[in-house]
């Protein structure tokens, strides 16, 4: 299968991601400049943590006018998977592909630090069922991080099980001194109702190898491997998870892509 990671003026993440996909797990990537209007025929797309366009105005505001935008939306709108990450995440709600927004964090400081998020639901395709109820510590770091729902949005949030991970103390518990900075239901990453863009604040990328600290984040990309490798052994139709390549899923396997910036 093929990444395609998002590069905006500030992002900062888009390397980890990349490593993870192609060095970790071995699959393609490729680099998407803000400006392409192509998505060189990538299965999964992933907008990265960072600071798009200096987080001016505020987060994620000026990027969701990014020409390649309209190629994310008319991506997700085929089922292609989408996972905004941190800044990503800031960026899917400002486009209007994820409901509610962000807010500066409680304290208004930035956080910096590795915590605990417990995966709530399973039916997307960074989420699979083993790992229901499991515990998570993966690192976020970000200044407006705090999201915000209204009461009415919130309640279809949650009654259509949109939220993938919630902020938790180290024993699987919700409780106000382990939410970060003050997500309203403690919120740490939600899907869209099609349940195919999911953005969450943590760093999953910044958590796949032992030597940066931990590899709980291998769930996610796990998930989405998964999910393609299941794909290709049912023959499914490409429309069913947004590639429009072939009818058989077959990712080319061939040399891994090294994949450069067009700047």
């Amino acid at each position: 299968m093929r990444f395609g990671i998002v590069v905006f003026p500030g992002s900062n993440c888009d390397e980890d991601a990349f490593h993870a996909a192609r060095d970790v797990f071995q699959q393609e990537a490729e680099y998407l400049w803000h400006k392409d209007t192509d998505l060189k025929g990538v299965d999964v797309l992933i907008l990265p943590g960072g600071f798009a366009h200096g987080d001016y105005l505020r987060t994620g505001a000026m990027a969701r006018f990014s020409p390649i935008m309209r190629e994310v939306r008319a991506f997700a709108g085929r089922g292609g998977p989408v996972l905004g990450i941190c800044n990503g995440f800031q960026i899917l709600l400002e486009a209007g592909l994820l409901p509610g927004a962000m807010l500066r964090n409680r304290g208004l400081k930035y956080r910096c630090e590795h915590v605990h998020v417990r995966v709530e639901q399973t039916d997307t395709p960074f989420t699979s069922a083993a790992h229901v109820g499991q515990l998570l510590r993966i690192p976020i770091g970000h200044g407006e991080g705090n999201y915000f729902a209204p009461p009415d949005m919130l309640q279809t949030i949650e009654a259509n099980r949109q939220v993938i991970l919630r902020y938790v103390d180290p024993a699987g518990r919700i409780d106000d001194a382990s939410n970060p900075n003050g997500s309203v239901n403690a919120i740490a990453g939600l899907c869209n109702e099609a349940r195919n863009v999911v953005g969450m604040m943590p760093h999953p990328e910044r958590a796949c190898e032992a030597l940066l600290g931990g590899v709980d984040g291998r769930v996610i990309f796990d998930s989405i491997v998964g999910t393609f490798r299941s794909a290709e052994s049912l023959a499914l139709q490409p429309s069913l998870v947004g590639n429009e390549r072939s009818a058989s899923l077959s990712p080319r396997r061939g040399s891994v892509q090294a994949g450069e910036r067009s700047r």
